[in-house]
């Protein structure tokens, strides 16, 4: 029988097809479209750009930001989730609020000191271990946060741009995560 894990979601790129909003932020801000990528702490990526974070947030269109399909019939058919993003606290507050979703744990750059993602501070947050839980993810900063913390990754596939990272477990629908959590 496959073990029921508790599921720990980034959120840009994952729960939320958001790369244009995070894109355009930058853009409009000046920031050549070809030089930014995703999953990097927001802090940092606003750093190389020489762009201050506060700019930036504000610069960031939520109306741009959708739920991946499938997303919300997921996240309604689970117990217990977290969300363990490098997003800018405001605005992953926001998003989450704006469609209603409310993870048992949501840490956001902030809980990481604005350096990248930490599963450990999750994990502890909900009293579980690394066997317990599955990330879900879709940059290679995903990848490197669950490996890091001894945990078993799954990539958002649903997301064009996961489809090339390996994982633990593979799905190609947000609905397929519910055979394993």
């Amino acid at each position: 029988m496959t073990p029921r894990l508790v599921p720990v979601f980034d959120l840009d790129g994952t729960l939320l097809d958001s790369d244009e909003a995070l894109v355009q932020a930058f853009v409009v801000l000046g920031v050549p479209r070809d030089r930014i990528g995703f999953g990097e702490p927001v802090a940092e990526a606003c750093e190389r750009f020489g762009v201050p974070l506060e700019t930036y947030v504000a610069a960031y269109d939520p109306a741009l930001v959708q739920p991946y399909p499938g997303v919300a019939d997921l996240l309604a058919g689970l117990g217990r989730w977290a969300v363990c993003s490098n997003k800018h606290p405001s605005a992953g507050a926001l998003d989450l609020a704006r469609w209603g979703w409310h993870p048992d744990v949501a840490l956001f750059s902030d809980a990481f000191g604005w350096a990248p993602k930490r599963l450990d501070l999750v994990l502890e947050a909900l009293g579980l271990g690394a066997d317990d839980v599955l990330f879900v993810g879709d940059s290679e900063h995903d990848v490197a946060a669950a490996r890091t913390a001894g945990v078993r990754f799954a990539p958002a596939r649903w997301n064009p741009r996961a489809a090339r990272l390996e994982g633990d477990v593979l799905v190609s629908r947000p609905q397929d995560l519910l055979a394993w959590c």
